[in-house]
């Protein structure tokens, strides 16, 4: 029986693969779910094929396990069949063929619009707070990825072109505009960067002791806003998401937006257009007299 072979696998992954005890676990548990349900089905156990394994895996699904714990699982599977492979226990590897169960694609999260200006219409307190608007009115500006607005320098921005360059993913440069919001946001800054600049330091964004800003102190300054605003933990990538979203929604311009977020394929920005269809169908839901059932009748 195949479950003799267990502990011998385990051994394996932990002396020769290196592998975590956590994982290792994870593996103990999904190969004993596995060999639970191949006794239930009282299947042959010498010639496992693999619509035995293609039924598990459906067996799991109907009990609701996600796409991801469905992909570990045969993941698992595979790998402990490779195992026997290598030790000519068997001859074929029954999962070898089978598609891991795609995972359900996440909308990025995006503010609405209403969000977005309570967050950001603020009355900057003191240096720090004046930095922070120039920086998220520069990220909701230009869509800017949080690495593409930590490593700006001076040389990066054009207050008269209204205009900001950044390199972006696989060293590729790109030219953005920036709204007149953010452009007020970052005369603001440069008058008071002056005054803690250190060592002629060409970075945009410094922290109080006049060295480049970190990614992290950008994520803390901006969990700090949003809380201190009344919002739920706003992070860099949302305002990011949000400027796709809100430029998609007004204009239709795919491709445009593709430019803007720096995307080398268009189907990443696709994802977009299903925001948009939320939106739109929000709309609908709401407004459309036979939208949807009405309770007082």
């Amino acid at each position: 029986m195949l479950d003799r072979h267990l502990e011998p696998f385990l051994s394996h992954l932990e002396i020769v693969r290196h592998l975590s005890p956590h994982t290792i676990n994870s593996y103990k548990r999904d190969l004993s779910s596995f060999f639970s349900f191949l006794k239930e089905k009282k299947d042959s156990w010498e010639e496992i094929q693999d619509h035995q394994v293609r039924e598990f895996i459906a067996s799991e699904r109907r009990r609701g396990l996600n796409p991801r714990s469905l992909q570990r699982m045969l993941s698992s599977i595979r790998s402990f069949f490779n195992y026997l492979l290598d030790e000519e226990i068997i001859d074929t590897n029954p999962a070898t063929d089978i598609s891991s169960p795609k995972s359900a694609q996440l909308l990025p999260k995006a503010l609405d619009t209403d969000l977005v200006k309570r967050l950001l219409d603020f009355k900057p307190q003191g240096d720090l707070e004046i930095r922070d608007k120039a920086m998220f009115e520069l990220l909701y500006s230009s869509g800017l990825r949080l690495s593409e607005l930590c490593s700006l320098d001076l040389s990066g921005i054009s207050i008269k072109e209204r205009s900001c360059r950044v390199v972006g993913k696989g060293n590729k440069t790109r030219d953005l505009p920036i709204g007149e919001k953010a452009i007020q946001g970052l005369r603001d800054w440069l008058l008071v960067r002056k005054k803690i600049s250190a060592d002629n330091n060409e970075a945009l964004f410094l922290n109080k002791n006049g060295k480049r800003l970190s990614a992290r102190s950008v994520q803390l300054r901006l969990e700090r806003l949003s809380k201190k605003r009344g919002l739920p933990t706003v992070n860099p990538h949302m305002l990011r998401h949000s400027f796709a979203s809100h430029i998609l929604e007004s204009s239709g311009d795919l491709r445009a937006v593709q430019e803007m977020l720096g995307h080398s394929d268009i189907g990443t920005t696709q994802i977009y257009t299903k925001l948009d269809f939320q939106h739109l169908s929000k709309v609908y839901d709401e407004a459309h007299p036979r939208a949807k059932t009405r309770k007082n009748k």
